[in-house]
């Protein structure tokens, strides 16, 4: 084997090795199916029961409240059943479990079993977004999606699930075990609320503090490229600046996130 071989031979094993992990993590969801789908299903689901059937029925909602509220909820789902599916196995796997260690012994580069994570987390965040989508539709009335609109819900809905990832991968390194519950109350909650994801940006012009809020929380642009596109008349943010947004905050928590797990794996 010649040196040129040698670093081409390394790679591809890392390569090899990192589908591998990839596949295991699946494969272990696929197994835990229905758990999944509970949890992903419960929350989401009584929201849009109460705000876009019962509140709607009950006239304390604008008819059109319903086609708002769907985007918002399904970028929700993606966002944070990513940003949770990289965010407590990380915290279990450095303080609890250990199985962090097995894949630090595996031949792969530390950064890759980081970039695992995320997508892993991605992963199932975009299956979390997808399944809101139909269970909507049976929900709510007259809420549909033209088939035309899907190739560009997919994406947005692809980089809500990595900007979701990458924060949980900063959050699952960053947070110490005992501060989990802490986390979700001063964190987790607001990133929920202040996202847009019940309410379009825009009509928060009355509002001016809280709009600036929101225009910090990146869920917000997710909420809006989806409204952008299925509900365009509502007035919202310019898909453009959202999905420039998004990709711009996939890579800077990305590379906050590999940096902080690189320091808790070789600490």
């Amino acid at each position: 084997m010649t040196a040129v071989d040698m670093p081409r031979a390394g790679l591809s094993v890392a390569m090899r090795t990192f589908f591998v992990v990839l596949w295991r993590d699946i494969f272990v969801t696929w197994r835990e199916i229905v758990p999944f789908l509970a949890q992903t299903v419960i929350q989401p689901f009584l929201t849009l029961f109460i705000f876009g059937k019962v509140l709607a029925d009950l006239g304390y909602v604008q008819g059109d409240f319903a086609a708002i509220l769907l985007p918002g909820v399904v970028a929700l789902n993606g966002f944070f059943g990513a940003l949770q599916s990289t965010t407590m196995p990380l915290v279990m796997d450095f303080a609890w479990t250990r199985e962090i260690e097995d894949r630090l012994l595996a031949p792969i580069p530390i950064p890759l079993v980081a970039i695992e994570k995320i997508i892993f987390g991605a992963i199932r965040g975009v299956l979390s977004a997808l399944v809101m989508a139909p269970v909507g539709f049976l929900i709510l009335d007259d809420v549909t999606w033209s088939a035309g609109s899907w190739p560009l819900v997919i994406l947005v809905i692809v980089l809500g699930s990595l900007v979701g990832a990458a924060i949980g991968l900063v959050l699952g390194t960053l947070v110490p075990p005992t501060r989990i519950n802490v986390m979700f109350a001063i964190i987790l909650v607001p990133l929920m609320f202040t996202g847009s994801t019940q309410f379009p940006w825009r009509g928060l012009e009355n509002l001016e503090w809280f709009q600036v809020v929101c225009a910090l929380n990146p869920l917000t642009y997710v909420s809006e490229a989806m409204r952008a596109e299925l509900v365009p008349q509502v007035p919202h943010i310019p898909l453009w600046l959202d999905l420039v947004v998004m990709l711009g905050s996939v890579i800077v928590f990305s590379a906050i996130g590999i940096k902080g797990f690189m320091r808790r794996a070789l600490d």
